[in-house]
């Protein structure tokens, strides 16, 4: 695999140079963002899921006075998801390398839909935590599986923006999940109608995905190859699609070459692949210990500290936020193909440092002034105007895109879980560290973090905005072993460590 080879790959930045009228813009082909937006339910099922608890807990406890009396149970349903989405994640990348992205998908959806059911007609606690366990393994599976399905269909020059639409869709399914909160607050059964709500969108993803068709590089990779060159006709246009064609049917012979029984342990064998999940898993990581959750949490907290102390407002408020996260998330859309995937991150997290500053000085000062209470308000609202575009979808984009065909799938898996262990002990710790040392010295340490986490960015990130796939893998490989080293021999010593 010669770098001169590379540079004229279909859809890299030589070959669109050199056939600029083959670039495909973000609207110009229907198909595909028909199918990422498909894909994308299950990015709305991850934001609803997580969003609606919050509300549907205050209902709940009305109705099980067991709830209503123990906070371990009030923990215990609102994490049991998150531990059902660490397994799930864990178990995804598997399902996704054995069965494809679109089983998988289904998969997800009839585990998710048995789950909203279970918690809808849940007649007791148990039923109910069953009924969470099951929607998390559900969100677990998806949430490896819809950016990895939506990267490998997409051209390389609006990779970035696709993907990143599904970050748009887990915003969106946040801002949904609070008007449904609103919209269900008088009804009768309310939390029931809250959690049942979400099978609806599952069923939805479920008899549409039917129609559409497995990933183009899966199938290639599975000897598949009519079914490939189905798929990729209805992306690409005929001069383009036959560059495409002899491209992924050299590149899946490499891949079937390589492949053998790819296990948890061959990542960290193979130097490469290490050194890119090591940069995938750091970022999955740095985006919940920056604190986005907690700041989501402590939103109504900040309002009431400007002076305004009504419940209804505070839920307002959190739709106003999630409303916020949503259209920032469509900035980051535009910017993360434009401005590339390292800037952007970079940008972002500078902000969310001057965020988490200000948000401290609020707290730590907030009995001697109310005007802290309007700083802690302002300090909320930049920090989701610079976590948005950046830290929402920058993690999940790279993660789609920077592991080795072969690899994808279970690095995919074991980096969302990293994602999904990250956020339960952000969630479990945050409050029992802001009683002990309070919320502003909390804050403060979450802006320390931020400071590791831009460095991690600078010093580890590369760029692979516009970036092929075979583009991505040569990076870790000139990381690897050196720049001077040629490509053939570097695969030979990269299947010897697997072996």
């Amino acid at each position: 695999m010669t770098i001169g080879r590379i540079q004229s790959t279909p859809g890299s930045s030589g070959y669109l140079d050199l056939y600029p009228h083959r670039k495909i813009s973000f609207f110009k082909n229907p198909y595909i963002l028909g199918l990422t937006a498909v894909a994308g339910i299950g990015g709305m099922l991850f934001g609803y899921d997580t969003g609606v608890i919050s509300g549907a807990l205050l209902y709940i406890k009305d109705d099980f006075e067991a709830v209503r009396e123990s906070n371990f149970l009030q923990e215990t349903i609102v994490s049991m998801a998150i531990g059902g989405a660490i397994v799930g994640a864990a178990a995804g990348g598997w399902i996704n390398d054995a069965y494809g992205r679109k089983k998988a998908t289904l998969i997800a959806d009839v585990i998710f839909i048995l789950g909203a059911i279970g918690m809808a007609a849940a007649a007791d606690p148990t039923v109910l935590i069953l009924g969470r366990l099951l929607v998390g393994l559900g969100v677990g599976v998806a949430s490896v599986t819809a950016p990895m399905y939506i990267a490998e269909a997409s051209p390389s020059e609006i990779r970035g923006s696709l993907v990143s639409t599904n970050v748009l869709m887990i915003t969106g399914g946040q801002f949904l999940s609070y008007i449904v909160n609103l919209a269900f607050t008088r009804v009768r059964g309310t939390w029931r109608w809250m959690l049942g709500v979400s099978a609806v969108p599952a069923v939805v993803q479920f008899i549409l995905m039917l129609f559409l068709p497995e990933s183009p590089r899966w199938l290639f990779m599975k000897n598949r190859k009519n079914e490939g060159v189905d798929v990729l006709s209805k992306i690409y246009d005929i001069d383009r699609l036959e560059d495409e064609v002899d491209f992924l049917t050299t590149l899946s012979e490499q891949d079937r070459q390589r492949r053998k029984n790819i296990k948890f342990g061959d990542v960290f064998k193979s130097k490469e692949v290490k050194l890119a999940f090591l940069v995938g898993a750091g970022l999955q990581a740095f985006q919940q210990f920056i604190g986005i959750n907690t700041v989501m949490y402590y939103s109504p907290t900040i309002v009431q500290m400007a002076g305004f102390h009504s419940n209804e407002l505070a839920l307002l408020l959190s739709l106003l936020v999630a409303g916020m996260n949503a259209t920032g998330t469509i900035l980051g859309i535009y910017l993360i193909d434009h401005a590339g995937r390292k800037k952007l991150a970079l940008y972002s997290l500078g902000g969310v440092f001057a965020s988490l500053i200000i948000l401290s000085v609020s707290f730590l000062n907030q009995s001697s002034n109310e005007l802290y209470g309007w700083l802690a308000v302002l300090g909320l609202v930049l920090y989701i105007a610079f976590f948005s575009p950046g830290m929402g979808p920058v993690p999940w984009t790279m993660n789609s895109e920077i592991y080795p065909e072969e690899y994808r799938g279970i690095c995919g898996g074991m980096s969302a879980t990293v994602c999904w262990v990250s956020n339960l002990i952000v969630s479990q710790s945050f409050l029992s560290v802001a009683e002990a040392i309070g919320t502003g010295s909390t804050f403060l340490i979450l802006a320390g973090i931020t400071v590791l986490a831009f460095l991690f960015v600078l010093l580890y990130v590369p760029e692979t905005k516009g970036l092929t796939f075979d583009e991505v893998e040569l990076i870790w490989k000139e990381r690897a072993w050196g720049k001077n080293t040629d490509s053939q021999n570097l695969l030979a010593e990269g299947s010897e460590n697997q072996s």
